[in-house]
């Protein structure tokens, strides 16, 4: 490491104002703080100096993601196999390395696509590429179908950057979730890629050669559909996500590690995780007293377990920029986003999701909430002030 510091700092000058590569500043200023710590620090005001950087969090929230992420890759190549009716004769490396080849292609368009814009951006403003786009990149695969051609990819990504991001002046300052955004803009510019059985399964699109019997379909895709005594999947398979889905939005319990991981480091707030289920369950509740159709007789706690809930909980509501930031705001925020959650993917049968429209609409509210949940401590204060006084 030491020759590569030393590589490095010979080739510097070249990139700073007046060298003969300034205007790739900004790309071997991400380069050189991908492989090492900043050794910048602030020189005036008062600021908490502490280990954690905005590189070490992101850090932390990939690592979260890793046992989804990696869960997914095997779960790609299970339902693959399953669908051919070979995964009996399949070892778990082969069931993993088939998704393995999958998935790494979706990673690396995204991640390509995503830094190539942010680079050109921070160039443009000359501002130092922003470490936020590191998490974005890994979000975005794992929301998204297997079978999602690469150029939609390239395309959605694109769109959340520029639209989602730089537009509001850049990170930090959007007001939506940008992996949410990439996967709203593929929703409704190509619903056929992003809807349906067929999506779901690696090769289930030609169809040839499929086991007898297999359906791509997943639970909610049955429960939309009124088919729910027909559905093959049990709660456990659910729980630990053995079910067709997107890539990193399958197992709860793959997902709930990367909860402890955020919680336990104080990456990801424990407030808005443990009130977006709690509003989630409570809606669930309030539906069963009614259930009128299969979907809304299916167990509360069942619905926190199926489709992107959980993901949409711990990786995506948690979004410190487009989140809540007040600490009672945060409790109303999450709930919120519970409740709409269930609530549209329940009474909405043209969509039978709802997490990523919850928590889109609650990033636009999240100010609001802030706004009022100050305004009512300014006036708390300032009763308490004036009944002091008297």
């Amino acid at each position: 490491m030491k020759r590569l510091r030393k590589i490095l700092d010979n080739i510097k000058p070249n990139f700073e104002q007046g060298g003969k590569l300034e205007k790739f500043r900004s790309l071997f200023d991400a380069f050189e703080t991908l492989l090492f710590v900043p050794d910048r620090v602030t020189r005036s005001g008062s600021h908490i100096r502490d280990a954690i950087d905005m590189k070490r969090t992101m850090i932390i929230v990939v690592l979260a993601m890793l046992p989804a992420l990696l869960f997914g890759m095997w779960n790609v190549g299970y339902f693959h196999f399953s669908s051919i009716g070979e995964v009996a004769s399949k070892t778990f490396w082969q069931l993993f390395g088939f998704g393995f080849l999958k998935v790494l292609p979706i990673i690396i368009v995204s991640y390509a696509t995503g830094l190539t814009i942010e680079i050109i951006f921070a160039q443009i403003r000359k501002h130092d590429v922003p470490e936020g786009f590191f998490v974005t990149g890994m979000l975005i695969p794992l929301i998204m179908p297997v079978d999602i051609p690469l150029w939609m990819v390239a395309v959605a990504t694109a769109f959340a950057v520029i639209i989602g991001v730089e537009v509001f002046g850049g990170a930090g300052m959007n007001i939506l979730n940008p992996a949410l955004t990439a996967r709203a803009f593929l929703f409704f510019a190509y619903p056929s890629e992003m809807s349906g059985a067929e999506v779901w399964i690696a090769g289930l699109k030609n169809g040839a050669g499929l086991a007898d019997g297999f359906s791509g379909e997943t639970v909610m895709g049955y429960a939309a559909s009124g088919k729910l005594e027909a559905m093959p999947y049990s709660p456990v398979e659910m729980f630990l996500g053995t079910i067709p889905g997107s890539i990193g939005e399958t197992s709860t319990l793959a997902i709930l590690i990367g909860a402890f991981i955020l919680i336990y480091t104080g990456i990801g707030s424990a407030k808005i995780i443990l009130s977006v289920f709690t509003g989630g369950f409570l809606m669930g509740l309030i539906l069963n007293l009614f259930a009128v159709n299969d979907y809304m007789s299916i167990p509360a706690w069942q619905h926190l377990i199926i489709g992107g809930f959980a993901f949409g909980a711990v990786f995506m509501a948690t979004d410190p920029v487009s989140a809540a930031q007040t600490e009672k705001g945060k409790y109303i925020y999450g709930f919120l986003i519970g409740i709409l959650a269930i609530l549209i993917r329940v009474l909405n049968p043209a969509y039978p999701e709802g997490v990523m429209l919850a928590i889109l609409l609650m990033n636009v509210f999240a100010p609001l909430i802030d706004h009022y949940v100050i305004e009512a401590n300014i006036k708390r204060r300032m009763k308490r002030l004036e009944t002091s006084k008297s």
